[in-house]
């Protein structure tokens, strides 16, 4: 379905040809001065200057080929402007097809083409903490949106699980429980179905382990071997390790469900490792790596450079890969079972480097064609409202859970205290107040900029916030259900102002979206979100909707506020979370 704005240059690029002129002077843009009109077209500007005429002739001439029955204002005005207000026939036109068409009208621009977008990115064995919030929800979002216009969009969390925290976990566990079985060579049965260890233990093994290695070079030797003989293949060792992969998951997903955040995909490092040496030996065959000091790199600086781009290093001098070595082997993978058009990022911002290494590197030893497109969506820093990254009250990293858990109480609170939902309905309530004010305070903000985790203002009922964009959902659900069956009544045309912005408000659902794909910018949904909110409680405050005595107004006014409805749910949902159905 053609977008508003759109649909409107075609109309002036046909009266520009009607009136002789070339037609790409009619673009069509949004008034920058709304006092005095909604449209304007400057092209007659520029027009003038190819036919040697005074700009305000060529404006009136065009002018006059446009159809009146589209616009409430169509005027010519000094030097060459053409200033338009759509009509209300011209709009409800407009919605109508929009609320019949699939989608509203979007464009499957993704129709035929698969994405991975890999975010989360947690490390096995330890919780996860507040860092990982923004890769975990901008991702999601990110990928609902693909999904929405037609991609086949696979979320892959790319999981941390074949690094020296294995081996420093086994490590340990040797040191406390050397009687186990999976530490003895000779040991040839089966080994316990059960781990030797609860998920609260061993996030506790590995800080333990990992301050022992600063301090213990015995220690950080055994750690490396035990590594080493992990990934060569030690049969206890892998035993261990699946024991840790087994509980590890089992966790991650309870904590990213209570997000709503949900992955395709659960591939890890470990996975991507049997690609390693097939793909090295690819890179030497093709000269693409030098040695440097005992390790094999990678140049990737190009002569256009305007700042130094280090050689990527893929294999260390002491024979062990790393992480640009491994993600390069997981995009050999992702290639080889997925066949993706695009695979999407999501790190922190500090990455950027790393990714601009890889990305070329790939491209280099063409291990993805030259259509794949690749990008990295570096993001900011959730600080605390002294404007440093957000700590505990003594200091630490607070965890993930424990973030989503004072969101949760402190929103709980303010629902008890105003009653706004019966006893029972006070849990499921809250966590879906509570997960929109965490949402839509991360999403509402550009993913590279850092920004200030204020609980009083992202639980706030009134203002840019998740719970004001619930409340304004939960409100027209009020009126519709007071109304009744609404679903058939036609779009009308707009009897006042206030109708009149809403329904323009709604026309620019397509245009949004495209642009927060295009910009990988979920804080665009959100933007457009709160101007959708803000134009129905205004056309709620200055319309009597439900006391209106003319059915056919009222049966208008009802039209309007649930396509309303069904943008702005289709909206949260695409940020990842829900509205109750009371507040």
């Amino acid at each position: 379905m053609e977008k508003i704005l759109d649909l409107i240059s075609h109309k002036m690029a046909q009266a520009f040809a009607d009136a002789g002129y070339d037609a790409s002077f009619g673009r069509v843009t949004v008034s920058n001065r709304p006092d005095l009109c909604e449209y304007q077209c400057n092209g007659a500007l520029a027009a003038a200057k190819t036919y040697k005429c005074a700009p305000i002739k060529i404006a009136n001439a065009v002018v006059e080929q446009l159809d009146a029955s589209d616009y409430d204002l169509v005027e010519a005005v000094m030097p060459g402007f053409i200033n338009l207000k759509v009509s209300g026939a011209f709009l409800q036109k407009y919605l109508e097809e929009m609320r019949g068409a699939d989608s509203f009208g979007i464009d499957k621009l993704g129709a035929g083409k698969t994405i991975v977008v890999d975010y989360g990115g947690p490390n096995v064995a330890k919780p996860l903490h507040i860092g990982h919030l923004r890769s975990a929800i901008i991702g999601e979002s990110l990928k609902r949106l693909y999904k929405f216009f037609g991609y086949n969009a696979i979320g892959d969390i790319h999981l941390g699980d074949w690094g020296l925290q294995m081996g420093l976990i086994i490590a340990e566990l040797r040191e406390r429980q050397p009687d186990l079985p999976y530490f003895d060579p000779d040991y040839t049965g089966e080994y316990p179905a059960e781990p030797p260890f609860t998920i609260s233990e061993l996030e506790e093994i590995y800080p333990t382990a990992s301050a022992k290695k600063k301090e213990d070079a015995s220690f950080a030797e055994k750690a490396h071997t035990a590594t080493f003989e992990l990934q060569q293949g030690r049969p206890g060792y892998r035993a261990i390790w699946k024991h840790i992969l087994n509980i590890s998951v089992a966790d991650l997903k309870r904590n990213y469900d209570n997000l709503n955040v949900h992955f395709e995909s659960w591939l890890g490092e470990s996975d991507a490792d049997p690609y390693i040496p097939a793909m090295i030996a690819d890179m030497k065959q093709k000269n693409l790596l030098v040695e440097s000091e005992g390790a094999w790199v990678m140049p990737v600086a190009e002569k256009s450079d305007k700042k130094e781009v280090p050689p990527c290093i893929l294999v260390k001098s002491d024979g062990a890969s790393i992480y640009a070595t491994t993600d390069l082997a997981t995009m050999v993978q992702r290639m080889q079972d997925f066949h993706p058009d695009k695979i999407l990022y999501l790190t922190d911002k500090r990455q950027a480097l790393h990714f601009e290494q890889v990305f070329r590197a790939a491209r280099k030893a063409e291990i993805v064609t030259p259509e794949t497109e690749l990008e990295h969506v570096g993001f900011g820093t959730m600080n605390g409202t002294d404007g440093k990254p957000f700590k505990t009250r003594d200091g630490g990293v607070m965890r993930l859970e424990q973030l989503v858990k004072d969101m949760t109480d402190f929103v709980r609170t303010k629902v008890e205290e105003n009653q706004i939902v019966a006893a029972e309905e006070v849990e499921a309530t809250t966590k879906k107040i509570a997960m929109a004010a965490l949402k839509y305070g991360d999403l509402s903000n550009q993913p590279t900029k850092d920004y200030i985790f204020d609980l009083d203002r992202f639980a706030a009922f009134e203002g840019n916030t998740g719970p004001y964009i619930l409340y304004t959902i939960v409100r027209i659900k009020s009126i519709l259900a007071k109304y009744g069956e609404w679903k058939h009544l036609p779009i009308l045309a707009p009897v006042n102002d206030s109708q009149k912005d809403l329904m323009r408000a709604i026309t620019k659902f397509a245009p949004t979206m495209e642009n927060a794909l295009k910009s990988s910018a979920p804080n665009l949904i959100c933007a457009y979100i709160y101007e959708l909110a803000g134009a129905v409680n205004k056309f709620y405050h200055e319309t009597r909707i439900l006391g209106e005595e003319d059915e056919g107004k009222k049966a208008g006014y009802i039209a309007a506020i649930g396509l309303a409805k069904d943008i702005l749910e289709t909206c949260i949902h695409l940020l990842g979370f829900e509205a109750p159905e009371r507040m």
